[in-house]
């Protein structure tokens, strides 16, 4: 996809998987025409340390870092109010483009759904105030999830349903919310992910994106063989393609309107 120009809306760069090459990792996504990568919060110190990876590495190898800020739904337990009063002093930094990566997750409940309903919504009201998109997690808890977003929809400026994995129904619901949607390389997965395939041309352009969820979902079906299962950002361009054949289009069509969306949702410069 030499010359193209893509968005990874989803990289957990602060993992530690990432800890002793990063920078190579960054110039590997540049070189691939990755512009820009939104590093993801998933508790207070996994934000704290995306907002200043974004500082330190503002550009680095044409590739720019943004930040979320947000409790994941498996950290829920622990959304104090000091803790997301300090989700709320990081969304007001610049660098910092949404708010999450928050949800609901009943597949694991690695906090209690009582804990996870009470951060979400604390999450919401947050990004209404800040006005600020939110970057969004939902496994296995369509009904709680989508009554809350309805609920807080008219007041947020935007939000994407991060790494879709869900069917048809979800998909639609999520699109009648005028919710943007990221497909990952779950779509490579031909175990769990076909169904993906077809549904990635329901999405209208202009509300999907793509993503890579780095370290995580690496595609099953990249080309090269690998060493180690850790995903990377430079892969998102694996999964644009395969969602534009997907759909039909060619990659070009697809990195401008997946990108375009990308800075538009979030505010990119």
């Amino acid at each position: 996809m030499s010359g193209l120009e893509l968005v990874d809306i989803g990289a957990n760069l602060t993992n530690k998987a990432f800890r002793e090459d990063l920078d190579a990792v960054l110039e590997r996504a540049g070189r691939a025409g990755v512009s820009a990568i939104l590093v993801t919060g998933t508790s207070t110190s996994a934000s704290r340390a995306a907002r200043e990876m974004a500082v330190d590495r503002r550009r680095a190898a044409g590739c720019r870092l943004h930040a979320t800020a947000g409790i994941h739904p498996h950290q829920a337990s622990s959304a104090s109010r000091d803790a997301l009063a300090e989700i709320h002093e990081l969304s007001l930094r610049t660098e910092v483009v949404a708010v999450g990566e928050c949800g609901l997750d009943y597949d694991r409940n690695y906090s209690p759904r009582d804990a996870q309903l009470r951060a979400f919504e604390a999450q919401l009201e947050l990004a209404c105030e800040v006005r600020k998109p939110v970057f969004l997690h939902e496994r296995e808890a369509q009904d709680d999830f989508a009554r809350l977003v309805e609920r807080y929809r008219g007041r947020l400026v935007g939000g994407v349903i991060h790494c879709f994995t869900g069917d048809r129904a979800a998909l639609e619901r999520y699109l009648a919310l005028d919710l943007h949607v990221g497909f990952t390389g779950w779509l490579c997965d031909e175990r769990r992910g076909t169904h993906l395939r077809e549904l990635a041309r329901l999405v209208p352009a202009g509300r999907l994106l793509v993503e890579t969820d780095a370290p995580y979902i690496l595609p099953r079906d990249l080309p090269e063989r690998r060493t180690t299962r850790r995903n990377e950002p430079a892969f998102v361009v694996h999964v644009a393609r395969t969602v534009a054949a997907c759909r039909g289009e060619s990659p070009g069509e697809l990195a401008r309107h997946t990108t375009a969306a990308a800075k538009e949702l979030f505010g990119l410069s």
